[in-house]
């Protein structure tokens, strides 16, 4: 058999394989849970209870094309954390969204949902606050301003009772952090992601700074708690370099205790990293380029231990994404990629979160749009096989 044809027969029998590790998942349906055309929903995570009941939680604030304020943007003064509820596991959902919290000064954005071993829930975010026309910007020493808007840093909220009450934790900086606060302090540790609880019960956290270098590039950090996310401190960075930016972060732990990061970029060309740390979150390896795009991400692991990645992808055609990885998230480079959604209208969508909502089946929520309309909440129910 000459060299030729062996690498045809490896090359068949490759795609084989990633056909076969493909088709493992089946798509059932897709589903809207909260849609509501006064407003612009986004950002959504989902936890599944104890009980089965499902929560989602997303940012929802008033549509500014009704009120002829041209495109939609990500800040926004009034924007509020809300949830919805399924008792059928997804099949149908609150029709008026609970308020998680609301911001006395700003808008909050990206509620970012983890149930504890204890039962509790807690939930990350962060606030812009909006500069009032000829506001005296200058006062801000060090601020972090976006169009209007001037950012408040992370925010920490905590229910002991399935979600019914929320309290407000307050945060330490991530170490190092440049950037002030509108009262000149230390911007409180903030990102969008999902925490991971350790099974050594510690809740880790990859939070976002930006560099001291001059080129404003942002990296990320790791912050532990010890005490179930009333407390906070810094261990170590997960991922910093001098020309590729990294921000949005999901982490997850693997059977043998791998902490992995899953990083969206900037001026990477929207490619996927992943950092890995092997001795409990002191240290990162150096990052690596998972040769794919989309962002941002999230990981569950399926009853077999293997994990569903799942991410947006703001290309055309736009849409939902995932990859079925091994049990330590090893094969990322060559696992196949699956496309749940490609029918999205405008790029502004994505930002999924999934959970396992039976012994075969499990549950993407995220935010959408078809032909550029109204942000809506909606989400995929996809078959797992074993």
């Amino acid at each position: 058999m000459n060299y030729r044809h062996s690498s045809l027969i490896v090359s068949m029998l490759l795609l084989s394989s990633l056909s076969a590790q493909a088709a493992d998942v089946t798509k059932l349906k897709d589903v809207v849970i909260y849609r509501d055309d006064t407003f612009y929903s986004a950002f959504p995570s989902i936890v599944r209870r104890p009980d089965g009941e499902l929560l989602v939680a997303f940012r929802r604030a008033p549509e500014p094309r009704n009120f002829g304020n041209g495109p939609q943007t990500h800040t926004d003064p009034c924007s509020q954390l809300v949830i919805v509820r399924s008792t059928d596991g997804g099949e149908t959902w609150t029709k008026e969204p609970q308020l998680l919290f609301a911001h006395p000064r700003g808008g909050l954005q990206d509620p970012c949902l983890l149930q504890l071993d204890d039962g509790s829930l807690l939930c990350s975010s962060y606030a812009w606050a909006l500069i009032p026309p000829g506001g005296p910007r200058e006062k801000l020493k060090k601020p972090s301003a976006y169009n209007n808007f001037v950012f408040m840093g992370g925010t920490m909220y905590r229910s002991e009772d399935a979600g019914a009450h929320w309290r407000e934790t307050l945060l330490p900086p991530t170490r190092g952090e440049p950037n002030l606060d509108p009262f000149n302090k230390p911007l409180p540790a903030y990102n969008r992601g999902a925490m991971c609880q350790l099974k050594d019960g510690r809740v880790c956290w990859a939070t976002a700074m930006e560099a001291t270098s001059a080129k404003r590039s942002t990296g990320v950090h790791l912050m532990i708690s010890e005490d179930r996310g009333r407390t906070w401190n810094y261990s170590c960075a997960v991922a910093v370099d001098e020309k590729v930016q990294f921000n949005e972060t999901s982490l997850y732990e693997t059977p043998r205790g791998d902490l992995v990061a899953f990083m969206r970029t900037h001026e990477f060309d929207d490619h996927t990293t992943i950092a890995r740390s092997r001795d409990g979150g002191k240290s990162f390896q150096k990052w690596q380029d998972a040769g794919f795009r989309g962002h941002p991400h999230h990981a569950i692991r399926l009853p077999d231990n293997r994990v569903l990645l799942v991410y947006g992808y703001r290309h055309a055609p736009f849409g939902i994404r995932a990859r079925v990885l091994d049990a330590e998230c090893t094969d990322f480079a060559t696992a196949p990629e699956i496309v749940l959604r490609d029918d999205g209208g405008h790029e502004d969508l994505g930002y999924p979160w999934a959970t396992v909502v039976g012994d075969d089946r499990a549950l993407v929520v995220y935010y959408f749009n078809q032909s550029d309309g109204t942000r809506h909440i909606a989400g995929t129910m996809v078959k797992i096989k074993p």
